[in-house]
């Protein structure tokens, strides 16, 4: 995997040579590089392997998202600090399947290198107050669980939050 910045190294010199198209007359080359160029922007804030690996992790295929975060080789170079979260925060889902004590490290690093959305955010509390129940730290459970339910705008973890909470009645 290659530095972040070479993305946007290519979209400059594609620009470059798009302006260039330009002072040519060659309108329509212009028009295609300079479309072109917003690909390799796009990708700066976006990662490709990132984002196929959302896409196999939405078909519930973990080996197939686990096989695409493994290209990205260094991700304190490779990635944007948001970036850098949603590697933390896949490794977190992956490994919640397989091992929550080492998930749990995930999902915090996820957190502290921040989340673009509320839902994903609300996630990662909700399985951080998992492992926090399974360690009967039953304080911060509870005080992750409210956190999620107000980051959960939309009700989509409402059912999940539910059993939580009905589970820790029983610690």
């Amino acid at each position: 995997m290659y530095h972040r910045n070479i993305k946007l190294i290519i979209a400059g010199l594609i620009i470059a040579t798009g302006i260039w198209q330009f002072t040519e007359n060659n309108i329509g080359n212009g028009i295609f590089l300079l479309l072109l160029s917003t690909i390799f922007i796009f990708l700066y804030f976006k990662n490709e392997f990132i984002l196929l690996a959302f896409l196999k992790l939405r078909k519930q295929d973990f080996p197939g998202a686990q096989k695409w975060l493994t290209y990205i080789k260094n991700p304190e170079t490779a990635l944007i600090k948001k970036q850098q979260g949603y590697y933390e925060y896949l490794h977190g889902l992956m490994l919640s399947q397989t091992n929550i004590m080492q998930a749990e490290k995930h999902f915090k690093k996820a957190l502290i290198l921040g989340l673009g959305m509320d839902t994903d955010i609300a996630i990662a509390k909700l399985n951080l107050a998992g492992v926090a129940m399974t360690r009967r730290r039953k304080l911060e459970a509870t005080n992750l669980l409210n956190e999620a339910k107000k980051l959960d705008k939309q009700g989509l973890l409402k059912d999940q939050i539910k059993m939580m909470k009905d589970q820790m009645k029983k610690i």
